[in-house]
């Protein structure tokens, strides 16, 4: 009993020592592991910042552009036939949510669900315009569509409001 009592005497110390300086050291390495993926968290974020920002503002003017008031004044008809002007502007809208597809990696899957259904939802209410038997030309279709405009209803209002707000959290 001597025996083992005489051995664990200096073995004992050493243990506890070996076991608080695991457990300091294992700590500290836990610190700096996360201090360094904070440090490369922040200089991605500095790199992808401009990017994310030139993102919203290309959805913006995507936005701006595919507004209805904006869209029937920059596109005029080419013929009386509402809809070939319909088509038209639908062809007009696809093309400018074409050119800014690849924005998407840049933005949220909320954020940019909502901008594809303003977009469907836009070209819903043009198509639902042809069905309607009182306009007959391209001109009275216009003039129907100004006048029944409301941005209450509009849906690329609403998606506007939603990427201002996005937008802004990248700031917060």
């Amino acid at each position: 009993m001597n025996d083992i009592l005489d051995f664990f005497i200096p073995v004992l110390p050493a243990l506890v020592v070996g076991g608080l300086a695991y457990y300091f050291f294992d700590g500290f390495l836990k610190n700096e592991d996360r201090r360094r993926r904070f440090i490369l968290h922040k200089e991605f974020q500095s790199e992808t910042l401009p990017l994310r920002l030139q993102a919203y503002e290309r959805l913006t003017l995507f936005l701006e552009r595919a507004n209805l008031i904006q869209l029937l004044i920059r596109v005029k008809p080419t013929s009386s036939d509402k809809k070939n002007y319909v088509d038209l502007l639908i062809s007009q809208v696809q093309q400018e949510f074409d050119h800014n597809l690849s924005q998407q990696i840049y933005m949220s899957d909320e954020c940019w669900n909502i901008i594809k259904s303003s977009k469907n939802t836009l070209i819903a209410q043009l198509r639902k315009q042809v069905l309607n038997t009182e306009t007959t030309s391209a001109d009275a279709l216009r003039e129907n569509l100004i006048t029944s405009y409301s941005e209450a209803e509009d849906p690329i209002y609403v998606a506007l409001s939603y990427l201002k707000t996005e937008a802004k959290e990248l700031f917060s």
